[in-house]
């Protein structure tokens, strides 16, 4: 069986993240979001086809040839249309049996090993209090889809589409048939009715475990939570007699804690992470590869990528820091707003409730702050933007260029 892996996208709702890297590549809990992917189906997939298209290059060198024994083979979506155009690139490849996932969408092993037991076409989906916001399917009393509906305003039924699938190779055939729809892209949804239509039936995988969709950066976060709730301590790296280490803490190889150092899991300091002297990690938080974490720092809850920097004097709470990133002496993330309202974030100009009580803030690939900085709750500040010394920060910073 092919597993076959979409990894197109810009992720326009997860930039700054994205300025410089494509989603599927971004790190929950040390590892890249479409490895966990990968891993959700590598018991039942002999070889995976990936989807590829924005920053397509990174994915490869990143992947390689083979996954966990499982061959790669790379197609590209060029120039993206939609969740059935995506799965069409991969029709030159595939001869067999495939499941579809998306390479940002969190599942379990479980939702792959019971799509692949089922024949013919199959779709998964999940119970939810509100489905207004998903296509919604309907079940017929054997089991099948009825039918699915995007996004009603009364909704049927509370089975909301999960996004991943099984198909045979005659399923591009109904690709082919497939028109554009108001969006202007060719959906998977369109050609399942089109099955449907041709009295083919559809089975419905009915999935009640893990299911998080990491579209947006706070997502990202919770990805980093959800991961790391399993972490089990593994300590390696280098740690002083005076740091204390308290709960499921990570430390890996090449990775050193100084004294006076309090780690409370779960946490994960990478390979050639330098944390400390005399810094507090608490929290779901990830110190990245060769980041540093340093003198009277607290980090909580938050995800520093590979070479971020928080020397000295300064509080990161609920944030995601990109790769470079370097903090002066003194910066300050604000993470609650005074009113204790949940966080708003501005995604693609829109202003969005994050559900979250506390959020921090979300920097781009080598930001840099002066000291003494001020970040309020719920900013994000695009890659290679500086703010200067004494700064208060209570908007999003977007820089004069971004490297695409």
């Amino acid at each position: 069986m092919y597993g076959v892996v979409l990894a197109a996208g810009q992720g326009t709702r997860m930039r700054p993240l994205t300025d410089r890297r494509p989603k599927p590549l971004l790190p929950a809990a040390g590892r890249p979001l479409v490895e966990h992917v990968l891993d959700a189906c590598i018991d039942v997939v002999d070889e995976f086809v990936v989807v590829i298209g924005y920053r397509g290059t990174d994915v490869i060198e990143r992947l390689g040839d083979a996954y966990r024994g499982a061959p790669i083979s790379y197609v590209e979506q060029a120039d993206p249309a939609g969740t059935a155009h995506a799965i069409e690139q991969a029709r030159d490849v595939v001869d067999d049996r495939f499941v579809v996932l998306n390479g940002d969408v969190l599942v379990d092993p479980a939702l792959p090993e019971a799509l692949a037991a089922t024949e013919g076409t199959a779709v998964a989906t999940t119970p939810v209090e509100d489905p207004r916001s998903y296509g919604v399917v309907s079940v017929g009393d054997d089991g099948s889809m009825e039918s699915i509906v995007e996004k009603p305003a009364d909704p049927p039924t509370n089975l909301a589409n999960v996004g991943c699938y099984a198909f045979d190779p005659a399923v591009f055939e109904y690709i082919d048939r497939t028109e554009k729809s108001e969006r202007g892209e060719y959906e998977v949804t369109d050609t399942l009715d089109l099955l449907l239509a041709d009295g083919h039936d559809v089975s419905v995988v009915e999935y009640e475990g893990r299911w998080l969709d990491v579209g947006r950066p706070w997502e990202l976060l919770a990805a980093n939570e959800l991961l790391l709730a399993d972490v089990e301590r593994d300590v390696r790296g280098e740690v002083a007699a005076g740091a204390r280490l308290d709960g499921a803490v990570v430390v890996a190889e090449d990775a050193t804690v100084r004294d006076g150092v309090h780690i409370e899991g779960p946490a994960l300091i990478m390979s050639g992470a330098d944390v400390g002297p005399n810094a507090y990690v608490r929290g779901a938080t990830v110190v990245g590869p060769d980041a540093h974490v340093g003198n009277a720092v607290e980090v909580k809850n938050s995800i520093l990528m590979s070479d971020a920097a928080v020397p000295h004097l300064s509080y990161v709470g609920d944030s995601v820091l990109g790769r470079d990133v370097n903090l002066g002496a003194g910066t300050k993330v604000a993470n609650l707003r005074h009113d204790d309202a949940s966080v708003e974030m501005t995604v693609k100009g829109e202003r969005v409730d994050t559900g979250r009580r506390k959020l921090g803030v979300v920097l781009g690939d080598g930001v840099k702050t002066g000291i003494n900085v001020s970040l309020n709750a719920g900013v994000k500040i695009a890659s290679g933007a500086g703010i200067e010394p004494g700064g208060i920060v209570m908007r999003d910073v977007e820089a004069a260029e971004t490297e695409e």
